[in-house]
């Protein structure tokens, strides 16, 4: 029996099955694939796996991090049933057939149970070498090495629980103490050297916390700069640091100092210091903190790693729990997910500013979804495109007989966004008599149908947005400043495309997936030469101008690849495109016209005869002919 699914065998995934269906599934990371997994190593449109009948192939789309069967990176593949499938980091088993025990890499099986006569039972609270008191009563009495390694393992499994900086402090201090006779002792945590400490804690025996102690810069930067302990005795009498005003203060009479080394790199130094001659540190005290700093040096790096985890994973859980259709990796377009992120619970009314085709619509969208009122309703209106009569019964609806053609009462866009959001996009081109009435719904909640007398209260979230400067609108006279100051309680202004051109690639490739699905054509990507003049181009029409014109390339291309003949005019004349791909585009376009006008040369001007010698549809060859600025030889 057929079923088709994915199961994975690692990763945070690990165990979950994805099913297929029955004729393509796309898979990638953005939500509107039919699988969707949300793990960063996999691109937003990833791959598809399709069937015909009991055959299955695989199909990657460019993804960045590569798609691979059994270890092997493909880009169309058959696969079978128990093949390894591998998106970016996640792995999977491929399973075709319905199976009485899906076996999955990593699983295990119970066999026969052991004769209870040959085992040894021990409990943990009895094992020698996790019990100090034990390990201090097999070895000799007095003996400095036995409690050294005591104290060593007690500090390790104290140090094994922690999972933060403060307790790692102080379950580090407690040992030092207890095993050294100091009476000072501090922790620095650097970046590389001394003038970037990220974190610093110490300590007086006695326990005292408001008296600072004062550390010794010549001696943390000598071992910081050498990466090895330092023992110093008298150090009144020792000429390199005798005069120390550090030193001399605290009268410190000797002194231990050891590095924490992450990966051979320093993370901060250990340093304890005494001032009683009678009993000072020794060779024996010195090796006791380089074993302490390599303990805490792991567990160090350990900490820092799981704070980065829980900051990752933070992140990660706000972009998935963030609900939006828009594409974008970059920095100006994080500003614009964080803002969203903010803006949307609040209720405020929001101004959302930019040129024409940078995604405003989109953002308001994904701020109502992410919203208290997600799901009700999203109503958008365009001010732009009505008539100032047309736009006020459009926003506010009309009474039976308000006007000629009012043969029935309507609901406006207004009532019917009740407890939901209502978008005004190009605010800036509404009348001044329709941004009274606006005006007066924002501050009252209520307003009229046109032709009616019935005051309508209504619970709407305006977002509003436009590409004028409606500052400079309110200084001749064309838009109302009160007006301005409702609507602009939380503003965004939306980066063009040429400020984000690392996303152009990303949208390029989303919209070829898109159409080549929509117009029934195998596009399987962009060439190298193609992707470097979209992005290189500055797009004044924004996302709007570069999804139509990759519409474009997909619908008149001859192959897989969009090339860059497939590109608008526009793209490839740019002065913006790099000086060796427009070299190699005269090129390639000079032997076209060179081979297309030899051709039609052979065939007197038959165009139907040309294109079948040149293996093109007819319609394509008029399309070259235009683009190349042939003068055809038609008698």
């Amino acid at each position: 029996m057929m079923n088709p699914r994915l199961i994975a065998i690692s990763s945070s995934f690990e165990g979950s099955v994805f099913a297929l269906k029955d004729s393509e599934t796309t898979i990638g990371r953005d939500k509107t694939n039919d699988v969707r997994i949300p793990d960063r190593s996999i691109s937003r449109q990833h791959c598809l796996i399709k069937s015909e009948g009991e055959s299955f192939t695989i199909i990657d789309f460019d993804s960045f991090n590569g798609t691979f069967v059994n270890g092997a990176a493909v880009k169309e593949q058959t696969i079978n049933h128990g093949d390894q499938i591998t998106l970016g980091d996640v792995p999977f088993i491929f399973f075709q057939h319905e199976t009485e025990n899906d076996f999955v890499p990593g699983m295990i099986e119970f066999g026969n149970e052991m004769n209870a006569g040959s085992t040894i039972r021990l409990e943990k609270k009895d094992a020698l070498y996790l019990n100090s008191a034990q390990v201090l009563a097999s070895l000799p009495a007095n003996d400095k090495a036995a409690r050294n390694l005591s104290a060593l393992l007690d500090l390790n499994i104290e140090l094994g629980k922690l999972r933060d900086l403060e307790a790692l402090q102080k379950a580090v201090f407690n040992a030092l103490f207890a095993a050294l006779p100091a009476i000072r002792a501090a922790i620095v945590l650097v970046e590389e050297n001394l003038e970037n400490i990220t974190a610093t804690f110490s300590r007086h025996k006695s326990g005292e916390t408001n008296q600072p102690i004062r550390i010794s810069q010549t001696v943390a930067e000598q071992v910081i700069n050498e990466k090895a302990a330092v023992l110093c005795r008298n150090v009144g009498t020792n000429a390199n640091y005798n005069r120390a005003e550090s030193l001399l203060a605290s009268q410190t009479d000797s002194l231990l100092c050891a590095p924490l080394t992450i990966q051979e790199k320093i993370a901060g130094i250990i340093y304890l210091d005494t001032s009683n001659p009678a009993n000072g540190f020794d060779e024996n005290h010195l090796q006791f903190l380089i074993a302490v700093a390599g303990i805490v040096s792991i567990i160090l790096e350990n900490i820092k790693h799981l704070e980065w985890l829980s900051s990752e994973n933070r992140r990660l859980r706000e972009e998935i729990n963030l609900e939006h259709n828009m594409i974008g990796e970059s920095a100006p377009m994080q500003k614009v997910f964080r803002f969203i992120e903010k803006a949307a619970p609040t209720g405020a009314t929001v101004l959302i500013r930019g040129e024409s085709g940078t995604g405003k619509e989109l953002v308001a969208g994904a701020i109502h979804e992410n919203s208290e009122r997600g799901d009700k309703p999203f109503v958008a209106i365009n001010c732009a495109v009505l008539s100032e009569n047309l736009l006020e019964s459009e926003l506010f609806g009309h009474e039976r007989g308000a006007f000629t053609t009012a043969i029935q009462q309507k609901k406006g866009k207004i009532e019917i966004a009740d407890g939901g959001t209502l978008f005004l996009d190009e605010i800036g081109e509404m009348s001044p008599t329709t941004q009274a009435k606006l005006l007066r719904m924002l501050q009252e909640r209520e307003f009229e149908r046109v032709g009616g007398t019935r005051t309508i209260k209504v619970d709407v979230r305006v977002i509003a947005a436009t590409n004028r400067d409606l500052e400079a609108e309110i200084k001749n006279g064309s838009f109302r400043e009160d007006l301005y100051y409702r609507l602009n309680v939380v503003a965004l202004f939306m980066p063009p495309l040429r400020s984000r051109r690392e996303d152009i690639s990303l949208l390029a490739d989303y919209f070829v997936s898109k159409y080549s699905q929509k117009c029934k054509r195998k596009v399987t990507g962009i060439s190298k030469e193609a992707r470097i003049l979209l992005t290189n181009y500055d797009f004044p029409g924004n996302v709007r101008e570069l999804e139509n014109a990759v519409e474009r390339a997909v619908v008149l291309g001859n192959s897989e690849l969009i090339l860059p003949e497939d590109l608008p005019e526009s793209i490839l004349e740019s002065e913006s495109a790099e000086l060796p791909v427009m070299e190699y585009q005269k090129a390639v376009n000079e032997m076209k016209k060179n081979l297309i006008m030899k051709t039609l040369e052979q065939t007197d001007g038959n165009y139907t005869e040309a294109a079948k010698l040149l293996g093109l549809h007819p319609t394509n060859l008029h399309r070259l002919i235009r683009t190349l600025n042939i003068k055809a030889f038609l008698k």
